[in-house]
């Protein structure tokens, strides 16, 4: 299908523009928002850390909380602990996230092709050292762009469809290891609208403590997508770390 969105889609994209901006601020500066991340610590097997424990020592404006991940290797569970500083230095010195002006040749809608069963796709991810996981592709994300057929896969993320994509502008005004998009579906709809107006920078963005996904090759685009977030912008010359 041509890629364009309906006039009135891209009108309600445009008219909401500001306020997912405004939203995306707040949450990356939330106390347990990107930003605050300041450590993730990977338990050895048959270890036992208390949320208590691991907060010892640290200031009031620290929380802590438990994630989980299958081992790249094995497969078996792995447990960890984050930790998250409302008082970071990351917070202290953002400033915002820059971004493209609005583009509605960016709103495109799209067919969505489900699979039969659960299929898993590959995914590279940023501190795997060249490593893949697997991660559950629910459907195929289909459209032309400019004379380009575009095959993508958004995986599940806890119910959501989150699309990582790559694209020229990566590592010049773009986090260098591509952007998310979510993808809202309702059940049984066959069409999806990827509005790439609302592209964010990963996690990885903003702290080095996340491991994000990178875009597999039929996510990277030929053209640049100017559209959405380009680089948080930091104070005094603040690196994320």
């Amino acid at each position: 299908m041509s890629a364009l969105a309906p006039a009135s889609t891209i009108d309600s994209a445009r008219a909401g523009w500001d306020a997912w901006r405004a939203a995306r601020l707040a949450s990356v500066t939330a106390p347990t928002g990107n930003l605050a991340l300041v450590e993730t610590r990977w338990l050895p097997s048959g270890t036992e850390v208390s949320l208590e424990e691991a907060l010892d020592g640290r200031p009031d404006s620290v929380t802590a909380t438990r994630l989980e991940r299958r081992h790249i290797g094995t497969g078996e569970p792995e447990r960890g602990i984050r930790l998250w500083d409302a008082d970071s230095a990351a917070i202290r010195h953002f400033d915002t996230v820059e971004v493209f002006p609005f583009a509605p040749e960016w709103v495109i809608e799209a067919t969505f092709t489900p699979v039969s069963e659960a299929r898993a796709v590959p995914f590279e991810h940023i501190r795997d050292n060249g490593g893949t996981r697997d991660l559950v592709v629910p459907g195929d994300i289909t459209f032309t762009l400019n004379g380009a057929f575009h095959n993508l896969s958004a995986f599940d993320d806890d119910g959501t469809l989150l699309l990582v994509f790559g694209d020229p502008t990566n590592g010049r005004v773009t986090y260098g290891g591509g952007r998310f998009l979510q993808v809202p579906r309702e059940p049984g709809a066959e069409t999806v609208v990827l509005d790439f107006n609302q592209a964010y920078v990963p996690p990885c963005g903003f702290s080095i403590h996340y491991n994000c996904p990178l875009p597999p090759a039929q996510n990277r685009f030929g053209v640049p997508v100017e559209a959405g977030e380009k680089l948080p912008v930091f104070t005094g010359g603040f690196l994320p770390h």
